[in-house]
């Protein structure tokens, strides 16, 4: 009778209870994965064919607890797109170091590239058009932000060679769209290398058709 008793203890019913035990997260554990979920099904399959229910499934909890988070899929989304356009932001401004013009350039480029390279999922989110209204962001106004960046720069530039200082701002959202376009193009295809395209959007942007260089180089630091 004691062994049975002792066999008793470990029936499958009470070992679910310690993985259920083992396994509860705590409600910011929870949100981060709830935020990883539907960042990762955001990018497959964009917003409209996302559910509510297919995200609660992939997290093993019910509906209730999505809304309970984020008051839903728009609010879900909300945050993975805030998220996003802060991340690559950060990583175009925190990029932009060198004191030569065209290095920053090169920098600029490489930040962007860096960022589909490392945050695939994240860019195919942005890169889509909003479908809610309230969203924090679009990829539009992302890209003026990293434009305004660049802005001074080229303004400080243009004042050094007797341009019109005024024109900077057209200027930095021409290049920085060409990076951008550029990056969509490169997302799916991964040709050339990332130096490579950096080195060729620069030297577009840099010398213009009329003077491209047949075999353009990188001059800062990076290489890859």
């Amino acid at each position: 009778m004691m062994g049975a008793v002792a066999t008793d203890s470990s029936t499958p019913g009470n070992d679910k209870q310690r993985r259920t035990r083992r396994t509860r997260m705590t409600g910011a554990e929870r949100r981060q994965q709830l935020l990883e979920i539907g960042r990762t099904l955001f990018a497959a399959k964009g917003f409209e064919a996302t559910s509510v229910e297919e995200i609660a499934a992939k997290a093993g909890v019910s509906k209730p607890v999505v809304y309970e988070h984020f008051g839903g899929k728009e609010g879900l989304y909300a945050v993975v797109v805030d998220r996003e356009m802060r991340r690559l932001l950060d990583m175009v401004t925190s990029s932009l170091t060198a004191g030569h013009p065209r290095e920053l350039c090169e920098q600029a480029a490489f930040a962007l590239l860096d960022y589909i390279e490392e945050y695939t999922d994240g860019f195919r989110i942005l890169v889509r058009d909003s479908p809610i209204p309230q969203s924090t962001g679009s990829f539009a106004s992302l890209i003026s932000d990293i434009a305004t960046q660049v802005e001074d720069i080229l303004g400080r530039e243009f004042k050094s060679r007797g341009f019109d200082p005024k024109l900077a701002p057209l200027y930095a959202q021409a290049l920085v769209g060409m990076v951008a376009l550029t990056g969509q193009w490169w997302l799916d295809v991964r040709r050339p290398k990332k130096a490579e395209v950096a080195a060729h959007l620069v030297n577009l942007a840099w010398h213009g058709l009329d003077g491209l260089e047949a075999r353009p180089r990188l001059i800062g630091h990076r290489k890859s």
